[in-house]
């Protein structure tokens, strides 16, 4: 019967013909047959299958090796056997020189009929040798297919044990090996499929191994990190990493970037192939696995590696964006590398010339994918401009291009850059080694304890966290005449874009050393406070004097004359006006003076008695609380009925004479609260105060001691009326003689930033010592203020009752709105001793903040907006992220823990309508504003890379470190046997480069 089928197919006959004849001769091949007359016909079949020179001739080959598997199983196992096998695999089928390549095609097509046959198990025991000696010889990637569509449908052919590790292993370096031979569109389609067919056995083989995944990766990394000058591994084998479980990420990149064998040369070719994997149109998670490396290699303080790479790579990352299949992989790792990047603009420099072309091409795509890459480009383009602005001359293409979009807000922003920075990144040995501590996670920067300085740290960040100042000082251009003004600048900038977890303050420490302090010991922070201010004010003021007396234009003169009129930094920001006003109780002649003010310092008022305001007062506006409630009832009764406490020791208008009007403080919001005083003593208000009790007497109310107090109680008291009688008696100039008199303190105008000094250090005289008032003070979030209003002056529109709707003035007064941005906390009994800290939020206007959409985040508050914002904890080198809840319960817990300074922000909408100069600004516009000189930010740059080094160097000088940690294997340790040391894949192969080929044709 096989000459006759040879013979029909080596006839001139059509093929349609031989095709019905040979249906014949199948047909009769299912009948009986002797074993001799099989197996002349499996010989013939197989012969046509391995070696037909038509495609013909090779399927009538398999449909009679599939018949006989049928029909004759007795003589198809027979001839199936382990040693003809073995000579296929290992010697070939045909002529030398022209061995057949379809001998893996045979075998997988007998398999089926051989396997109840009693040689399965040794064909499965020689299969599995053989496809591990196969892979070892590197076979191309459609050998390579054939053996994983083989292994997939027949896992008994999967090589067990170490054997198992080794196939893996070697099956990595062949996909390391595969390019296509063409760069049309179906030879790159087919080349994808057959890639996908490789890695799915890998995927099959690790699910059910696990523990053969490390050493596996442990050749991947050998791979793409040599060195040896050779083709660069293929891209295809990004597809190895999509089935790597990311739960074991952690791990390994732990143990890979702390292993001291690889080095950085290593290192970075290995990541930079990596990014090269982006181009993979079908890899799962790569980016994933790349920016967790950079993490790593951030949080061991690898910074050479990761500034090599990013400025190598981020312009390649980059133009990924062009290609809607590669931006989702691309756009995460384009990111972190930008955000991270943050000690210098070279990296963010180098893709300057290219976004306008990317954003273009993008627009013209006009797809929901670019769509969202656009939105996303702009807010992360909006970031560096924040990070490294003062460039208006190259950013002006790059802004133009980008106009369309939203801003995010500056608190965003910042909390990207906090977050992404690779100086944040954490470090487990950092509990070991303190000077490898990471950036705070918050983006925030601490001050350095210079000895008893925390009255300084907690002042400076105070003051950084004015938003309105600090963006102020950091774009004063004219500081020349102003050293202490360009110190404080120059610290601010550091505070802004140093990557140092906590910087030191000695050089502005120095200079604005109150010349009484003792150095070394604890100062009052309030006094250090006005003594800064004061000493930038005059500085400010001689500056402007110097810089006028250089000019020689009458011209510039006199403009000059006009700029030095206006009020300086520190009047802007912090200075307010307040009226004392006189009366003589004789002649009722008032005398009046106006002085100008940065903080107002608040004596306690008696802890057990009250003066009410009179009946005759109540036409002022009542004290409103709005918002959540932390102040007991007992308080807010007081605020609705508009009750004004007053000082001990003033006396009640005589009959007949009315009384002043005042305007009592309201609160808008929630308030602090503080533990019940344990000390009690005289205030050491300047003027102490005396009384007549017969008149208090008569309309004193006693509270309860327990009863806490807030801070409008405070201001209430330092504006009510004072009686001065007795040996305090006034000088009426009218009279010519010492007479009783009223005095009555009237703000006159608010300052944009309002402070607040709780005057807690009294002198005890029986002690004869200095010691701190503990009294329970609450602290509201927003605070009304009465303001008088001058004649020629509007009412701010903004007054608003607790329903929102414009209040009514009360004789010319106006409630000016306030937000509580920062408080200075004082731990102690005493002024000379305990320690201060600070906590800040950035405070700005509801409205300028709605006004900035921010496309990257559309968060829902539950809360009102005043208490969602951030509050942060400064604490000498030690930021961390804090709460209005925080602040309000701190001395709950720590009694001796109480708010000192406060500092407070008027909103911007009254500041304008009051006239002020010093309404906040906008936050940054492209970069134009909040941006200190260029070499101030390059001072900082150098400084960061210096700060970057000394990390890296300490880490890499610390091998004994490892010591002091839970010894652990390295990452591939538990999967190495001896026999496996030193070899980079085993069967006496070297390592095999293979080319990428021209994929990237793909992309590029």
């Amino acid at each position: 019967m096989d000459k006759i089928l040879e013979a029909i197919l080596m006839s001139s006959y059509p093929d349609h013909m031989k095709q019905g004849l040979v249906r014949r001769v199948i047909e009769a091949s299912k009948q009986s047959l002797d074993s001799e007359q099989c197996w002349s016909m499996l010989e013939l079949s197989t012969r046509l299958f391995l070696v037909g020179d038509t495609k013909f001739k090779r399927s009538v080959g398999k449909e009679v090796l599939e018949t006989y598997g049928l029909y004759h199983r007795e003589a198809f196992e027979e001839f199936f056997n382990v040693r003809f096998l073995l000579s296929l695999l290992q010697e070939g089928y045909g002529p030398l020189g022209k061995r057949s390549i379809y001998v893996l095609d045979y075998i997988h097509l007998g398999l089926p009929f051989v396997l109840d046959s009693p040689s399965a198990n040794d064909i499965f025991s020689l299969l599995r040798t053989e496809v591990l000696r196969k892979v070892c010889e590197r076979p191309g990637i459609k050998q390579c297919v054939k053996i994983s569509r083989l292994l997939t449908q027949y896992p008994q052919c999967i090589p067990t044990g170490k054997h198992q590790v080794l196939f893996c292993q070697q099956l990595i370096r062949c996909i390391g090996q595969f390019h296509t031979v063409s760069g049309r569109e179906e030879a790159i389609v087919e080349f994808l499929d057959q890639v996908i067919k490789v890695g799915t056995l890998l995927q099959k083989i690790w699910k059910s191994q696990m523990a053969s995944i490390l050493p596996s990766l442990k050749e991947l990394f050998t791979i793409i990190s040599s060195t040896e000058e050779q083709d660069a591994p293929s891209i295809a084998l990004a597809s190895v990493v999509q089935y790597i479980p990311l739960e074991l990420m952690d791990g390994i990149l732990r143990n890979l970037t702390n292993d001291d064998s690889i080095t950085d040369v290593q290192m970075t070719m290995a990541i930079g192939r990596m990014i090269e994997w982006v181009s993979w149109p079908l890899g799962k998670n790569i980016d994933k696995w790349i920016i967790a490396l950079l993490k790593a290699l951030a949080a061991v303080k690898k910074f050479s590696i990761l500034i090599e790479v990013t400025l190598s790579k981020i312009e390649r990352v980059f133009s990924k964006l062009l290609y809607p299949i590669l931006r989702e992989g691309a756009f995460p790792i384009l990111r972190y590398m930008l955000l991270s990047f943050q000690h210098s603009h070279e990296a963010f420099h180098l893709l300057l010339p290219h976004i306008p072309k990317v954003v273009a091409a993008l627009h013209k795509e006009n797809s929901n994918s670019a769509t969202s890459c656009l939105e996303q480009l702009a807010s992360l383009i909006h970031c560096m401009f924040f990070r490294f602005s003062g460039f208006p001359d190259l950013y002006e293409p790059v802004v133009e291009s980008i106009k369309a979009f939203p801003i995010p807000n500056e608190d965003r922003i910042k909390h990207l850059l906090g977050q992404n920075a690779w100086t944040s990144q954490k470090n487990e040995l950092a509990s070991f080694y303190p000077r490898l501590a990471s950036k705070s996670e918050t983006g925030k920067i601490g001050l350095i304890n210079l000895g008893n300085t925390c009255y300084m740290n907690s002042i400076i960040q105070a003051l950084f966290m004015a938003s309105d100042f600090r963006r102020s000082v950091l774009n004063l251009a004219e500081n020349s005449c102003q050293p202490l003004m360009a110190k404080l600048q120059w610290l601010f900038a550091f505070l802004e874009h140093s990557q140092r977890p906590a910087i030191s303050p000695e050089s502005f420490l120095l200079a604005s050393w109150p010349p009484w302090f003792t150095r070394g010991a604890q100062q009052d922070c309030s006094e250090y406070l006005k003594y800064l201010l004061d000493r930038l004010h005059e500085e400010e003021k001689t500056g402007r004097r110097i810089y006028q007396k250089l000019k020689e234009s009458t011209l510039m003169s006199q403009a000059n004359q006009q700029h030095s009129a206006n009020k300086t930094l520190i009047e802007k920001m912090f200075g307010g006006k307040i009226k004392t006003n006189i009366r003589c109780l004789k002649c009722l002649k008032v005398s009046s003076r106006e002085e100008v003010f940065t903080d107002l310092s608040l004596a306690f008022p008696p802890t057990d008695k009250y003066v009410p305001v009179p009946v005759s007062s109540a036409s002022v506006l009542p004290v409103e609380e709005m918002g959540p409630q932390t102040t007991q009832s007992s308080i807010e009764g007081q605020s609705r009925l508009g009750d004004s406490p007053r000082r001990l020791g003033k006396s009640i208008v005589p009959p007949g004479e009315s009384p002043s009007k005042v305007l009592p403080v309201e609160t808008l919001g929630p308030e602090v609260q503080e533990s019940p005083s344990a000390v009690r003593s005289e205030e050491n208000a300047p003027g102490v105060k005396l009384h007549d009790d017969s008149t208090v007497a008569l309309h004193e109310q006693i509270r309860s001691p327990r009863v806490s107090r807030s801070v409008p109680d405070l201001i209430n008291y330092f504006l009510s009326p004072e009686m001065l009688t007795a040996e305090n008696r006034y000088h009426c100039e009218n009279c010519a003689s010492l007479q009783d008199a009223e005095k009555l303190a009237e703000l006159t105008q608010g300052p944009h930033y309002l402070i607040l000094t709780l005057l807690r250090f009294s002198f005890d005289l029986a002690a004869m010592k200095r010691k701190k008032i503990l009294d329970n003070i609450s602290v509201p979030l927003v605070l009304k203020l009465p303001v008088l209003n001058s004649g020629d002056e509007e009412l701010s529109a903004a007054h608003l009752t607790k329903n929102g709707r414009q209040a009514p003035s009360c004789k010319g007064f106006a409630s000016v709105v306030y937000d509580l941005c920062s408080v200075v906390v004082h731990s102690g009994v005493s002024s000379e001793s305990g320690h201060y800290y600070c906590y800040a939020r950035e405070c700005e206007d509801a409205v300028t903040e709605s006004s900035r959409k921010d496309a990257s985040q559309n968060v829902v508050l539950e809360k009102p907006s005043d208490v969602a914002v951030q509050w942060y904890l400064f604490n000498d080198t030690r930021v961390s992220f804090s709460s209005f809840e925080s602040v309000s319960n701190v001395t709950s817990f720590l009694p001796k823990d109480t708010a000192y300074l406060l500092f407070y922000r008027q909103r911007t909408t009254q500041a304008k309508n009051l006239g002020r100069g010093a309404a906040a600004e906008p936050v940054w516009v492209n970069g134009d504003l909040h941006s200190p000189d260029k070499s101030l930010m390059e001072a900082i740059a150098k400084d960061n890379i210096l700060y970057l080094q000394e990390q890296e160097r300490e880490a890499r000088s610390r091998s004994a470190y490892i010591s002091a940690l839970p010894k652990s294997p390295l990452w591939w340790k538990d999967f190495d046997g001896d026999d496996d040391e030193g070899s980079s894949g085993g069967c006496g192969h070297d390592p095999g480069g293979g080319g990428s080929g021209s994929f990237h044709g793909l992309v590029f």
